[in-house]
């Protein structure tokens, strides 16, 4: 997800801010807030188990129409369902079991009355019709809702993101990160025949179902996020490969503009570069059933399960730009390869609440230095990384308030990245970390989880309590200062600015040496063989460093 890459120079702006600590103050959240982001008794009662979407968007009134069915299994005891669906979309019918529902409307979540509990462990079916004039996205990916555009040509150019917005703004469905549906996804889009219209997963039919209209229907076998089913309409071309992976063949389509397919098929070279890169670091492609695919979309880019969106003008960089400012970042295209990370970290491994969303932007963007590192040696990946940090801000904490559908700082991506490269050193080996990167993907395979999970995945994986360490990069602002005081063949340190009882190891560099600590908030002292004049902490860990050794 790109929602917070705005302009290069807005960024370096952002950082030269003040420190926010946690003092910050909080904002003041709703009753819709809490709607949508918490699981409260009309939401757990019931667990999806598929979506089947069907949608008639109309260009020219910018409206959309379309029925869903969800298939839910029943795990508890509740007579109320909540549905969300966004102002100013409309809920037109509801049944259950081919049995009408009366419902209300508060704001925008739908209570849905049963006459009575269904029985516990028992299977049935939700089938809610839809219609209004849809949101329309005015900045997309950065706002979200759907996209009414056209091509060069002047033919009309349709798609959606709603990350962070939510599925909602369209569709009616349980709109919480939380509740994949286990048994995948269909979505039928309706468009006049002078389009195409593609979709998540791989094409499972189509009809011409009315005078001069056809509808293309499209399967997602595996669990898939509200967020990520996302249907492209325009005058698509497509051409394809297989890629050679670790679970056999995997089928890559990539679907473009009609007249950009030469400039499609130079550029898209890259997609296996980053499935070999990637797989061999982070394991198995996680969608082999749903293929994989690049689609051309009317905005810059999203992760959207194996439909990733591609905006990015067949260049390298991040539209022609390098936002490491070191070089590397002109080496391959962003798009592709942040994007197509994703489908380890955010569509793989998901996490419960938005709040947590660090998960999947930080491992992502970390994907990058992944990619770099692999190509392009392990220099090269190490100051890719450290080029990023012009970019972080610590403006306010990266875990955001839970149950209310908040994100916390933009800073989940290049800190969050950061952080994991501090991690890495912590192994001290690459081929471990490597295999651990790895290992989340499988403990974590096509799983919801929370930070704490994460966060005892790595303690355990390295031997190493980071609690601390996370609740410094994660929920607090601060970045530790290392302090050092210098008498003699003495050297003495501390961490400050940091979290009580921080005690994270750490490297420093003096006159070509590397030497590594385990400071902690009280000083330490260490012996060393003759005396040193200059320290400076080793640039892959992200800390600072203060001489004190004038001061008492």
């Amino acid at each position: 997800m790109l929602k917070r890459f705005f302009s290069l120079a807005l960024l370096i702006l952002l950082s030269a801010l003040s420190f926010a600590q946690l003092t910050h103050q909080p904002k003041a959240f709703s009753r819709q807030d809490t709607l949508r982001g918490t699981l409260n008794e009309n939401r757990t009662w019931w667990d999806v188990q598929h979506y089947a979407i069907y949608v008639e968007p109309e260009f020219t009134s910018k409206s959309i129409k379309g029925k869903v069915d969800i298939q839910f299994n029943v795990v508890g005891k509740g007579n109320t369902m909540q549905i969300d669906l966004q102002e100013p979309m409309q809920l037109t019918k509801a049944y259950l079991n081919d049995k009408p529902l009366t419902y209300t409307r508060e704001g925008n979540a739908f209570l849905l009355k049963l006459n009575k509990p269904l029985p516990i462990g028992s299977t049935a079916k939700l089938a809610l019709a839809f219609e209004g004039n849809v949101r329309v996205a005015v900045r997309p990916p950065w706002d979200g809702g759907w996209i009414f555009t056209t091509d060069k040509q002047g033919r009309p150019w349709m798609s959606v993101a709603c990350q962070g917005l939510g599925a909602s703004v369209w569709y009616p469905c349980k709109d919480h990160q939380s509740d994949e549906p286990d048994k995948g996804a269909t979505l039928k889009i309706s468009v006049p025949d002078s389009l195409m219209a593609v979709g998540n997963g791989r094409l499972k039919s189509t009809n011409h179902h009315k005078l001069g209209y056809t509808a293309y229907e499209w399967e997602v076998k595996n669990p898939i996020n509200n967020y990520n089913i996302i249907p492209y309409i325009g005058k698509y071309i497509n051409f394809n490969e297989t890629f050679k992976g670790e679970k056999g063949d995997l089928d890559c389509n990539y679907w473009v503009l009609d007249y950009n397919l030469n400039e499609a098929k130079n550029q898209f070279k890259q997609a296996p570069l980053m499935l070999k890169a990637f797989e061999s670091v982070f394991g198995p492609y996680p969608f082999y059933e749903d293929g994989y695919k690049l689609i051309e979309a009317p905005h810059l880019g999203m992760e959207h399960q194996s439909a990733v969106a591609y905006g990015n003008g067949f260049k390298n960089g991040y539209h022609g730009r390098d936002l490491s400012s070191t070089g590397w970042g002109l080496k391959w295209d962003f798009i592709i390869v942040h994007e197509s990370g994703h489908e380890w970290f955010g569509n793989n491994i998901t996490t419960n609440d938005v709040a947590d969303m660090w998960v999947h932007e930080g491992f992502t963007n970390y994907s990058e230095t992944v990619f770099t590192t692999y190509y392009y040696g392990k220099e090269a990946g190490d100051a890719y990384v450290q080029g990023t940090r012009k970019l972080i801000r610590n403006d306010i904490p990266i875990i955001g308030p839970y149950g209310v559908n908040k994100e916390g700082s933009g800073d989940m991506y290049y800190k969050g990245g950061n952080l994991i490269h501090y991690i890495k050193q912590l192994f001290n080996n690459d081929s471990l970390f490597n295999a651990s990167l790895r290992e989340m993907n499988k403990t974590f395979y096509h799983k919801t989880v929370t930070t704490k999970q994460v966060e005892d995945f790595w303690s355990k994986r390295l031997g190493i309590d980071l609690s601390k360490f996370f609740d410094q990069y994660l929920r607090d602002t601060r970045i530790p200062v290392l302090e050092y005081q210098l008498a003699g063949n003495e050297f003495k340190y501390r961490w400050n600015n940091c979290v009580e009882g921080y005690t994270i190891p750490v490297a420093i560099i003096s006159e070509g040496t590397k030497m590594s600590f385990t400071p902690t908030t009280t000083w330490q002292s260490v012996q060393l063989s003759s005396p040193i004049s200059s320290v400076k902490i080793d640039p892959n860990f992200y800390a600072g460093i203060k001489n004190v050794s004038d001061k008492q």
